[in-house]
């Protein structure tokens, strides 16, 4: 018998390699690429020498040469590379098993062309890693898609020009570090014209009236002034944004407070009858099984995940087998799925919410890789996160997919609304109700709504049985007044929708866009608001001014449709990137003939509505600009003040504190140096003496909220200065119990665990008292104690192994400002243009020595200074 077949497989993760390895026999070696293994040199040093002097090395794009791309293999991928080609020696076949998207497709292509096969290779798929699957994937293999391949190698390289093209003339213009890129400047764009939509808006206020209303012993329910006179009264809708005034086009009654008050006593004695009785029945159908984007907007809805923990979520659900691939945008189910999925309906909740028919869903996306199913639980037996034994942020998540796609097999949702229209002499009120008659799918599922105040599908608010001609009793009428509200900002949910309905990016683009915006300094999240920066205010300033198409959404989605028809055959990369780059009005073009008409100046000081005075970009930050006396001053913008929120008044206030300076409020009796207010972009705090050479760096503490900075006393000052300050010990553990005040805020501090004040107002209430951090006592600080969350050890993202050195464990976390490395006491942040999944030991280790050697450098300049001294 001839000897049995020696097969390699590569995967990108060695999570994914183990679980691979344990489906299949021992005649297959599964091993992990740890993501892409080369790619275009992210710095300069990555640059072979043989090319640095070419002008186009600096882009990593051979632009001369049919946009021909620069590969190398970083530095932290040599060992990889040489490992698979080791392992590949001993093997009569190679099996690429990447994911299969564009992405996965261009990193099997990379590993061909690096290890240059004498095999025989096979491209491997599989979009859910059950025995089953693999097993299936094993006999039924491909050829690599060429089409595929030349689709994610433009994109990239696409990317590239973007960015390295723009970022640079960013840099020269407004500040350095910043960056433009193809999608990226879109998505900002959308934010700014919304926070510019709401700065330019005008407040209305209008009045109605609302009635608290009975039928005999039935329940009470409530009704809204509709009409006056036959007229229908104001309502938000009826208003300008612009104006705050009605619009031209509609004819109401707009009720002032006085008038309705009158109307309110007028009414209270007169007789109220049902005039008419609407009921209309509807049906809700299930939601489509997730996509991507949807997984992602529900996540951030439902478990307030950011579009990024919803991935790094899910990847490692995909990993251990417990989900279809999560890079998707079909919404497709196999066969498997959807018996599965009705096999549980028909056990858990029985026939009758059941869907007569299996109900399929058709992808509406253009360019969808239809290859994959939607996202839904792997395997056939649907078992529920419990039955899995999940945990924690999987557990979550899991039960989001899993009662989703059990959804889309259960019958639809039977609605009744009713609307009744009541008299009350010449006025009409209206009171609408809906009632759930059968729940169907709503038993499993209910979508969210990115608006807070909106109803859910499944909110039962029953109107009781009333019939026409029916009298009615007045039990409270009250005139309410109403002002309109400035459009919503963008959540990320709301974002990524916004982004897919405008058909820019793609399902595997869309974290790392919310991370990038964020990680840029240009957005600030406040709670789950995405606020922009007047840095983002002002590139997208910039790029509109002298780049619009560059930010056009048309533009845009229109490059997103040519790299599909790249990616399905239908069209050829170098003359589109050429026309891109090189054409009449390509990118190279542009910048080279505009750079010389943006003026520095210019671009980073910002005219806006609302305000008399200029806002500047500068290097610490935004600041306000404005001329008096014949003198030029300035006032930094603390971060915590929105755009949309800055007005004449703030900003008077700011420019006067400033122009006044420091104000000491009381002198330290230990050092005899003053205690100055000031202001900085986190708000405003004290400062212990003045910065000099021998105090580069004097004391300071943030004033909290609950402290006028304009009326604090010296008192009030050196309590302050003086934190953090001992409170004394726990009487259970002995140990300090500390009150202090943070770049956070206010905290309580015992045994590495927190009490926190609230957010807003900085203080505690207990007992009818409240507290802040100059008064709090240890009964006060235990009780805070007690309600703080002991916070679980965190979930590591990836273990990569130990330390080569004494055996510690090397570990990535997701830190507030991204994903870092943990060793020891050491935290080496990952590269913003790298996967954390894709970070291999050797990578870590050379980021955690790197990290070490600064703090050593510095000691050792450190000394060297004093020595000289």
């Amino acid at each position: 018998m001839p000897p049995a077949k020696r097969r390699l497989v590569i995967v990108e993760s060695p999570a994914k390699a183990k679980k691979i390895g344990s489906f299949l026999g021992p005649g297959y070696k599964v091993m992990a690429s740890y993501g892409h293994v080369r790619d275009l040199p992210s710095k300069a040093a990555e640059i072979p020498a043989a090319v640095k002097k070419e002008p186009w090395s600096t882009l990593g794009v051979n632009v001369d040469r049919e946009f021909e791309p620069l590969y190398v293999i970083p530095p932290e991928k040599k060992k990889t590379v040489k490992d698979l080609k080791d392992a590949l020696k001993d093997c009569d076949e190679l099996l690429i098993a990447t994911d299969e998207d564009r992405e996965g497709e261009s990193i099997g292509w990379h590993l061909i062309e690096l290890l240059n096969p004498k095999v025989p290779v096979k491209r491997m798929v599989f979009d859910e890693i059950t025995k089953d699957a693999i097993l299936k994937a094993v006999e039924n293999t491909r050829d690599l898609d060429t089409n595929l391949v030349a689709a994610q190698e433009t994109r990239r390289v696409l990317d590239r020009l973007y960015g390295y093209t723009l970022s640079p003339l960013l840099w020269k213009k407004i500040a350095r570090g910043l960056s433009a890129g193809r999608v990226q400047s879109v998505a900002v764009r959308i934010l700014v014209q919304r926070e510019l939509e709401r700065l330019a808006f005008h407040s209305a206020t209008y009045w109605d009236l609302k009635a608290g209303l009975t039928a005999g012993d039935k329940a009470e329910f409530d009704s809204d002034l509709a009409t006056v006179g036959g007229k229908r009264v104001a309502a938000g809708r009826d208003f300008d944004e612009n104006t705050g005034r009605l619009k031209p086009d509609v004819d109401v009654l707009l009720l002032n407070e006085a008038e309705a008050t009158a109307l309110r006593d007028r009414l209270k004695t007169v007789d109220w009858t049902v005039k008419s009785v609407e009921t209309r029945d509807q049906k809700r159908t299930p939601y489509a099984p997730f996509t991507t984007s949807t997984l992602q907007q529900e996540a951030n809805r439902k478990l307030g995940y950011s579009a990024r923990q919803t991935m790094q979520v899910a990847q490692r659900l995909y990993e251990e087998g417990h989900i279809t691939y999560m890079r998707t945008d079909s919404v497709s189910l196999s066969n498997e799925a959807i018996t599965a999925a009705r096999k549980t309906v028909q056990d858990r909740y029985g026939k009758d919410y059941l869907s007569p028919e299996p109900r399929r869903y058709q992808t509406k996306s253009k360019g969808a890789q239809e290859a994959h199913e939607a996202i839904r639980p792997s395997g056939t037996e649907m078992k529920t996160a419990d039955e899995l034994g999940l945990s924690g942020q999987e557990q979550k998540l899991y039960s989001l997919i899993w009662k989703r796609t059990v959804a889309t097999q259960m019958a639809e949702a039977r609605l009744k609304f009713q609307t009744v229209t009541i008299a009350a002499d010449d006025a009409e009120f209206r009171a609408t109700g809906r009632h759930v008659e059968f729940p169907g799918f709503f038993r499993a599922y209910v979508e969210g709504s990115d608006d807070p105040e909106a109803a859910l599908d499944d909110t039962e608010s029953a109107l009781p049985p009333l019939k026409e001609g029916e009298k009615l009793a007045l039990r409270v009428l009250n005139a309410a007044s109403h002002e309109t509200k400035p459009p919503a900002r963008y959540t990320e949910a709301s974002l990524v929708r916004r982004l897919e309905q405008e058909g820019i990016g793609r399902p595997s683009t869309y974290a790392s866009i919310m991370g990038t915006i964020q990680d840029r300094g240009y957005v600030d999240k406040q709670g789950n608001q995405l606020v922009p920066t007047f840095t983002a205010i002002a590139v997208n300033r910039l790029l509109e001014s002298y780049f619009p198409n560059l930010v056009d959404y048309g533009f845009t989605a229109d490059m997103e449709q040519k790299l599909d028809d790249i990616a399905s055959g239908q069209q050829d990369r170098k003359p589109y990137l050429d026309l891109f780059y090189r054409g009449e009005a390509g990118l190279e073009r542009q910048v080279k003939t505009k750079e010389e008409e943006i003026d520095p100046r210019q671009a980073c000081t910002l005219k806006l509505d609302s305000l008399s005075s200029d806002v500047r970009i500068g290097r610490f930050g935004p600041y306000f600009e404005r001329e008096s006396d014949g003198k030029r001053v300035t006032a930094s913008i603390p971060h915590t003040i929105a755009p949309a929120d800055l007005n004449d008044a703030i900003a008077t206030k700011l420019i006067e504190d400033k122009e006044r300076g420091p104000q000491a409020v009381g002198t330290d009796p230990e050092t005899g140096v003053p205690i100055y207010v000031k202001a900085g972009p986190f708000g405003p705090y004290l400062q212990l003496g003045d910065v000099t050479e021998e105090t580069p760096k004097p004391k300071r503490v943030g004033i909290p909220n609950n402290i006028d900075p304009t009326s604090i006393t010296e008192e009030q000052a050196l309590a302050l200065i003086s934190l953090p300050r001992r409170i004394g010990k726990h009487p259970e553990s002995d140990k300090v119990v500390n009150v202090g005040i943070g770049r956070f805020g206010p905290y309580v501090l015992h045994d590495k665990k927190y009490g926190s004040f609230d957010r807003k107002t900085h203080t505690f209430e207990w007992e009818g008292k409240t507290y802040d951090v100059l008064n709090v006592t240890m009964p006060v600080a235990i009780e805070m104690l007690s309600r703080s969350k002991t916070r679980a050890a965190p979930t590591p993202l990836k273990d990569l192994g130990e330390h080569p050195e004494d055996k510690k464990p090397v570990q990535i976390f997701e830190g507030r400002y991204g994903p870092y490395v943990k060793y020891g006491k050491i935290n080496a942040t990952i590269p913003k243009d790298r996967d954390p999944q894709s970070v291999t030991l050797a990578e870590a280790v050379g980021w955690i020595n790197e990290k070490a050697a600064k703090p050593a450098a510095g000691r050792k300049r450190a000394a060297k200074r004093a020595s000289a001294k």
